[in-house]
């Protein structure tokens, strides 16, 4: 699905009727009240950060006697996400006092005039020290240098594999490819002795949005010998055109899905398939090996819709190898979330003392990091075994941090995601060759940038 387009006075009129308040009072933000946007998956059974962000406004609001907060979850696609709270942030009427950013479109906002910079609040906090520089340089905008958002957490990639299923298909375990050819081969392997099962999971095309984008193709083409100038060059400030290695990146996801070693195309292709892969294909062992990050416990915990305890003794990790095992011999990709604060709010200050006193403190952030499976940003929790410990995965996926890679922070980037995003289901589908597909890519690319915000990449 694309991004869906919608007016800003119907969307008004849908965010009225969506908020969750806390406490009594207006909907939106007043004296001593503000009002916090956040992302509900179209699974809305998973309420795992909305039990959190509940239990957060109760510890402030009772250390801060006659303020309220109101929670507005916005329900929709990750894409729809996206556009919906860009309307919000645009009038003073709808804007909220704080709002959950990927940070990967945290520049694109930044360029709209729609984040407040924050660092006259972080230079007066103590915790912000405690913040991985990586993670700060996720929320500083490429433009200006500022502070633009409070790293939530951030995450790594790998592939999950069924250790069940690959030992009756004959494949040892523990297993780890060095080789993208290692990754096909299972995928053969499974295929030709499990027919029933579906080999490699593989997001693909415009309906996974991001998932598409990272999970699916960045994951092979930042394992590329670029590495980090795959797509974009910072050295020359240009987006990489015309390079071999993403050819091969979309020569790899044309294999997989030509010579049926992934899910049935319609499938991967229909809205919210990720859904489907954490609660039904993975738990009911139909789905062998799944490229994919490391938030997936959060689908089978004993707070999930279906949960699935098992998991610990049957799935398995492996970390994504590069494409011919040259050094450092894995990859993963990063992203993330951040709270920020809209150029419009109302009341940014009591939006900071939320945010600085409750949401990101040691304590509450080593929660969240726990109960969400997500990878700390600060540094103390980070190396608190109590987090390390939560979730059985989580030292696997932390250590990736070494070797994982981030999306280029610039406005362009959303334009440069849709395109790999297009090109994917062009070879998915078989309406486009490998080289069309990449030829299409490229123009759509300089389109979007100018031609002399490219270059030729050379592997």
């Amino acid at each position: 699905m694309r991004v869906r387009l919608v007016t800003a006075a119907a969307f008004t009129a849908a965010t009225a009727l969506a908020v969750t308040g806390c406490g009594s009072g207006s909907s939106g933000s007043s004296a001593k009240s503000i009002k916090v946007v956040y992302w509900q998956n179209l699974d809305s059974t998973n309420k795992l950060q909305a039990t959190y962000l509940a239990s957060m406004v109760k510890q402030f609001t009772q250390a801060n006697p006659g303020t309220k907060v109101n929670l507005v979850p916005v329900t929709a696609s990750e894409n729809d996400y996206y556009t919906k709270i860009q309307l919000m942030m645009r009038s003073p009427a709808t804007a909220p006092d704080l709002v959950y950013e990927d940070t990967a479109l945290i520049n694109s906002d930044i360029a709209g005039g729609y984040l407040k910079p924050l660092d006259a609040y972080t230079a007066k906090w103590a915790d912000w020290a405690q913040y991985a520089d990586a993670a700060k340089g996720a929320v500083t905008g490429a433009a200006d240098g500022k502070v633009y958002g409070v790293p939530d957490n951030t995450d790594t990639r790998g592939i999950w594999y069924n250790k069940q299923l690959f030992q009756k298909a004959g494949i040892q375990v523990p297993w780890q490819p060095k080789t993208w050819a290692d990754v096909l081969d299972a995928a053969k392997t499974v295929k030709a002795k499990l027919p029933d099962v579906t080999p490699l999971n593989l997001y693909t095309g415009t309906a996974g949005g991001e998932a598409s984008s990272m999970q699916g193709f960045e994951m092979l083409l930042y394992g590329t010998p670029a590495g980090d100038k795959s797509l974009y060059d910072t050295s020359r400030k240009k987006w990489v055109v015309g390079s071999k290695g993403f050819k091969d990146a979309l020569d790899f996801v044309h294999t997989v899905y030509s010579q049926g070693l992934g899910p049935a195309k319609e499938q991967a292709l229909g809205a919210n398939f990720g859904t489907t892969v954490g609660t039904e294909l993975l738990p009911q062992g139909k789905l062998a090996m799944d490229i994919d990050g490391s938030w997936m416990p959060n689908n089978w915990s004993s707070s999930a819709a279906k949960p699935w305890t098992e998991w610990q003794s049957v799935m398995g990790t492996a970390a994504m190898p590069t494409q011919s095992g040259q050094a450092p011999g894995r990859t993963s990709m990063s992203g993330g979330w951040a709270w920020s604060v809209p150029a419009k709010a109302k009341n940014p200050d009591l939006a900071w003392k939320f945010l600085s006193t409750t949401l990101q403190t040691k304590a509450n952030s080593a929660t969240w990091n726990a109960r969400n499976a997500t990878i700390a940003v600060r540094k103390d929790v980070a190396a608190d075994p109590t987090y390390l410990k939560a979730v059985p995965t989580n030292k696997f996926f932390t250590e990736l941090v070494a070797d994982t890679h981030y999306r280029p922070g610039l406005p362009a980037y959303n334009q440069v995601s849709t395109a790999i995003q297009k090109a994917m289901e062009s070879v998915t589908t078989g309406q486009a060759s490998v080289e069309k597909a990449a030829e299409t890519f490229d123009n759509d690319v300089k389109a979007a940038v100018g031609d002399d915000k490219t270059v030729e990449g050379t592997s």
